[in-house]
């Protein structure tokens, strides 16, 4: 792969994706580069689903009981989702969300209340005050394993760090991740696996310690919300041994300007199928 650090410079400065990397970038272009393409340099935008709209707005709802805990202050479940539902509006104009009918929104609405209780009725009361909320990590991408420096940085937005205990039950941070899921059970590890591996880089990189464990808590949504917390373990050599390869062959393709049609399973849930991709010349 070819490092040209002063050409990446040059890019960086006139806003690229060679500006940083996430691990959104590099799921997307893992998924299809064509879609990273549309989404990313075209800067096509589609409205999100209801599903993903009431993922935003639980998010949200999560993201103001910790900042509040962070300060020492609990709010109830009653605050929580009313400041949370007071936004609605702002959040449906900042995302061009459209919904079908009224009582779609409603439902949405009272869905995204009922899984956000359904978690603060979950967590322990006296659960440690986060470390970190919403957290904004950029580090350079320097390879742990050998020194290189691949000369862009990986950004990230941690959902939630707080002191827990490792496998051994030895005190240490841990890492985690909020998922809204259709149905519960554990999730496939790898399908999660840039995801994770990213922010434990991160992680190490800025508070220099290793995570004692990494967690996706996730906030199903079934009839009656349940709310599950998985567990995985530490990341090691092997994580980022393959993360990093992962990142290489993504700049690669990206100093190559190739963003090849990628067709698979993906395609299904896919916002650019039937407006960009089904007659797509093979052309970028």
């Amino acid at each position: 792969m070819s490092l040209d650090l002063l050409s990446r410079s040059a890019r960086r400065q006139q806003g690229s994706l060679l500006e940083y990397i996430s691990p959104s970038r590099l799921n997307c272009w893992l998924a299809c580069p064509l879609k990273l393409k549309l989404r990313y340099i075209d800067g096509i935008r589609s409205p999100p689903t209801a599903s993903l709209f009431v993922g935003k707005l639980c998010h949200s709802g999560l993201e103001c009981h910790y900042r509040h805990r962070q300060l020492g202050i609990t709010l109830d479940a009653d605050d929580v989702c009313r400041r949370t539902l007071d936004g609605w509006d702002d959040a449906i104009a900042e995302e061009g969300m459209r919904f079908d009918s009224e009582a779609d929104e409603t439902k949405a609405r009272r869905q995204a209340s009922d899984l956000i209780r359904a978690y603060l009725a979950h967590v322990p009361g006296d659960e440690p005050r986060p470390l970190g909320v919403e957290a904004r990590m950029q580090e350079p991408l320097v390879d742990p394993l050998t020194g290189e420096n691949l000369g862009i940085d990986m950004l990230g937005i941690v959902d939630l760090v707080i002191e827990g205990r490792d496998d051994a039950g030895q005190p240490g941070p841990i890492v985690a991740d909020f998922k809204t899921a259709a149905r519960g059970g554990a999730p496939l590890e790898i399908s999660h696996e840039i995801q994770l591996s990213s922010y434990s880089y991160l992680f190490r990189r800025l508070d220099g310690r290793n995570e004692a464990g990494i967690e996706i808590r996730s906030l199903i949504k079934t009839k009656t919300p349940r709310i599950e917390f998985h567990r995985f373990e530490p990341r090691g050599d092997m994580h980022f041994r393959r993360l990093f390869s992962v990142v290489r062959a993504y700049l690669d393709d990206i100093d190559a300007g190739r963003f090849v049609y990628r067709p698979g399973f993906g395609c299904g849930m896919c916002e650019f199928r039937e407006t960009h991709c089904r007659g797509w010349s093979g052309v970028c």
